[in-house]
């Protein structure tokens, strides 16, 4: 009997709930996002595999999916009611397997730590449970940790299993870009590759402290086990806390003046701040997010004299925030985070799935 991690991830979970509740749609290239509308400005939520063969994915613009998309795509508003509602049957159904710990990463995903000697048999079960309570099919990757569980999820996909441990990590992992690591995207990529860094055995071979000179004491050190697939193996049921309640709007017409971009703060800070007082915790920070015309992102922020239940103290510091803007430039989203202080209790520690606790 050995310890394993699994990763659960479901097959194109927003798309395959939409098709669930449209038998119709089965077959076709259905792409989730925004309003449904691909005129106006929004992105791709998800996009069916019929989709993703066109090019489409998750974060692209919606006018460019619908460039890319054929004539018999189908174009459907997100309903984050309806996926949530899937994403707790999903979880329960994970959650009442014997002998498993449920860590949950996200809607779609989630981790189990299980001991037993046959980790495929444990993953069909998984599957199986997913598929008799909600009719939706997932993946599962096999780890000795959780990096190497998520990244073996991916050769799985779709509807499959896939084990990645130490023994096997150099053969499947060894030639492949680092972007391919979970935890780098496109910005490490190009700075790793400035090193000379191009593939994960290039990263594990690395001088761990150019690394650190590159990316910090905490990060470098993260980067280079990365390359090795070293990655925590505990998978922590400690129920998730929110740090922080968001509010963010894509304007469909850029915002040209500094009123207008004064008065959409204001609405956007007054609903975070909103969403924070129900769960009755004083708000801490401020941060702002800016997206200037065309396309380029922005995001500063202020922590508060001290936490703060006054609606208006938080959306005055919102505003003030804004007048730091540029006020030549057309704005074409705003977004909004309000930052509160931890409930009694709650463990406090900062954590991401990736790193664990740190």
């Amino acid at each position: 009997m050995a310890d394993w991690v699994l990763h659960v991830d479901m097959d194109q979970f927003i798309a395959a709930v939409e098709v669930l509740r449209r038998p119709e749609l089965a077959g076709l290239p259905v792409i989730v996002g925004g309003r449904g509308d691909p005129t106006e400005r929004a992105v791709v939520s998800t996009a069916s595999y019929e989709a993703r063969a066109f090019g489409i994915g998750s974060g692209m613009p919606l006018k460019i999916a619908a460039r890319k998309a054929p004539d018999d795509a189908v174009f459907l508003p997100v309903d984050h009611e309806a996926y949530a509602l899937a994403s707790d049957e999903v979880m329960a159904s994970l959650r009442a397997l014997p002998d498993v710990v449920l860590e949950i990463v996200g809607w779609d995903e989630c981790f189990l730590g299980v001991t037993t000697d046959d980790p495929e048999t444990m993953a069909r079960s998984a599957q199986a449970a997913v598929l008799d309570a909600t009719e939706l099919h997932c993946s599962v990757g096999i780890g000795d940790n959780k990096v190497r569980a998520k990244i073996a999820t991916g050769f799985g996909k779709p509807r499959g299993i896939f084990r990645l441990t130490a023994d096997n990590w150099f053969e499947i992992m060894g030639d492949r870009p680092t972007r391919e690591l979970w935890g780098v995207g496109p910005k490490v990529q190009r700075r790793l590759a400035a090193h000379g860094i191009l593939t994960v055995r290039e990263l594990a071979d690395a001088d761990e402290q150019a690394l650190v000179a590159e990316f910090g004491p905490r990060m470098g050190v993260w980067y280079h086990g990365l390359g090795s697939g070293i990655g925590p193996r505990i998978v922590d049921d400690t129920p998730w806390v929110a740090r922080s309640h968001s509010r963010e709007m894509t304007y469909q017409q850029n915002l040209t003046t500094p009123d207008q971009v004064e008065t959409a703060i204001r609405e956007l800070a007054a609903q975070a701040f909103q969403d924070c007082a129900a769960e009755g915790r004083p708000v801490v920070r401020v941060d702002l997010k800016v997206r200037y015309a065309p396309f380029e992102t922005r995001t500063i922020g202020r922590t508060l004299p001290g936490p703060t239940t006054d609606r208006q103290e938080f959306v005055a510091a919102a505003a003030a925030l804004g007048a730091t803007l540029d006020p030549e430039r057309e704005v074409r989203l705003l977004g909004v985070r309000a930052e509160m202080t931890m409930p009694d209790g709650a463990d406090d520690a900062a954590r991401t799935p990736v790193r664990g606790r740190i």
